[in-house]
């Protein structure tokens, strides 16, 4: 069982997601926006004290503190070495009253030109409370430790320079990172079809990775790429995928466990709430030590999400027969995995710069519209309401301009965006609207 400290909340089944909050968590929802728009607009704000004095102990010792995640997440941020005192010094030397605390984006290296971009672009097609939720959830409703993940995820992905890596064509990151098409070409880790709850299924062959066969860092951004790449092809409401981690002739050569810490770190820190399952398959008896070494790295909530299969037929528990490649026993998808390269001129549109700055434009009004209700949303029904309208009907237009947000990025996307293999099968997988096609070869 997970251990809550205190402010913290589980989330009820059922409850948590676009369409079903319960008033409490629409509470946290709206804390967290308004919060994010103090900050986007001055690079400060300020909350009460109460809440950082809870959140810095919890900040110390996290669930999961034994992971390397939890324990780089605890040395950094708003709460790390105490800063809550100097939090409530800073706002009282602004002239706010006592039990106040000021907190800043200088605080974690983040400033406030670089927020607003950060956070679009890391939204992209899917709705935005979609991406705060699922920081929110890992944080168990704690605003303030969601705050903290979030913003230390944007810092990320503006240090690693995400954007660059998902925007770019495969080509140019084969020149950028040496063996960079080996590793896509040879399939070591594919995605195909879904499971039976809709999730995508990632199917990584452990056998074919050796660690010193490649750079560390190939491997890392070959791991964001796809793992960009493959966040187009999820469809609300599903937000999470399937792993399936293929141990078929596994061996020691093959255990690499600097990148099951990547991996580890990626998916609870930055992409916090994404996986649904993860399939151990095929274990040979050799792997039981490594696991004895990995389990203890994963967030328990990660851990409970991992199952073992043994036989081919096993994996139908979990993956349609039809879904399931005919690799497996019992699968009925004949697919066979060949990485399609660049097509000529497949990003032509990206030349065509006086578009590009038109559904920039449309895409960028869209949200600045999206802000404007979601600050009129926050203010309903409270004394500082800006309009006279009701909740409900607020709420009413800012999901329809959530839909047009989704339809304005994938409008702008093949502007802004190099094609990528799930654009180039036939028929496409990603289609231009955003919607998802698998074709199964049954």
């Amino acid at each position: 069982m997970t251990k809550l400290a205190k402010g913290d909340i589980l989330t009820a089944p059922g409850t948590g997601y676009i369409g079903c909050l319960t008033d409490d968590q629409k509470k946290s929802l709206k804390e967290v926006w308004s919060i994010i728009f103090d900050i986007a607009d001055s690079g400060e704000a300020v909350l009460p004290a109460d809440m950082m004095h809870e959140v810095e102990k919890d900040a110390k010792t996290p669930a999961g503190a034994n992971t390397a995640t939890a324990q780089a997440a605890a040395k950094a941020g708003w709460f790390a070495g105490n800063k809550s005192a100097k939090a409530e010094a800073d706002a009282k030397a602004a002239g706010y009253g006592a039990g106040m605390a000021k907190i800043s984006l200088s605080d974690l290296g983040l400033s406030v030109d670089k927020l607003r971009p950060i956070l679009w672009d890391n939204a992209m097609g899917d709705h935005p409370d979609s991406l705060l939720l699922r920081f929110i959830r890992a944080r168990k409703w704690n605003t303030i430790n969601a705050l903290n993940m979030l913003f230390k995820a944007f810092k990320w992905r503006l240090d690693e320079d995400i954007p660059s890596i998902k925007y770019s064509s495969d080509d140019s990151l084969n020149e950028q990172n040496p063996k960079f098409f080996e590793q896509l070409e040879m399939g070591k880790f594919y995605i195909n079809g879904t499971d039976k709850d809709n999730r995508i299924v990632a199917y990584l062959n452990v056998r074919l990775h050796h660690p010193g066969d490649q750079p560390a860092k190939t491997l890392e951004k070959l791991t964001i790429y796809v793992m960009e790449c493959g966040r187009v092809l999820l469809e609300h409401p599903v937000e999470t995928v399937c792993l399936v981690f293929d141990l078929t002739g596994f061996g020691l050569s093959n255990m690499d466990f600097n990148m099951v810490k990547y991996l580890v770190t990626v998916f609870e820190a930055y992409y916090p709430e994404s996986l649904g399952r993860i399939i151990i398959h095929g274990a040979p008896f050799v792997f039981w030590g490594v696991w004895k070494v990995i389990e203890p790295w994963l967030d328990p909530v990660v851990a409970s999400k991992v199952c073992f299969t043994r036989k081919d037929q096993d994996l139908l528990q979990y993956i349609p027969a039809n879904h399931l490649p005919t690799q497996y026993k019992g699968g009925l998808n004949k697919f066979k995995y060949s990485y399609p390269h660049a097509k000529a001129g497949e990003n032509k549109a990206m030349e065509d710069t006086e578009t590009k700055e038109r559904v920039v434009a449309e895409w960028k009004a869209t949200f600045w519209k999206f802000e404007a209700l979601t600050r009129e949303w926050i203010k309903a029904g409270t004394k500082d309401a800006t309009s006279t309208r009701t909740e409900a009907e607020i709420e009413a237009e800012r999901e329809q301009v959530a839909k047009d947000l989704r339809v304005a990025f994938f409008k702008m996307d093949p502007y802004i965006r190099a094609r990528n293999m799930f654009h180039r099968s036939s028929p496409p997988v990603a289609d231009a609207d955003g919607s998802v096609n698998w074709v199964y070869n049954n």
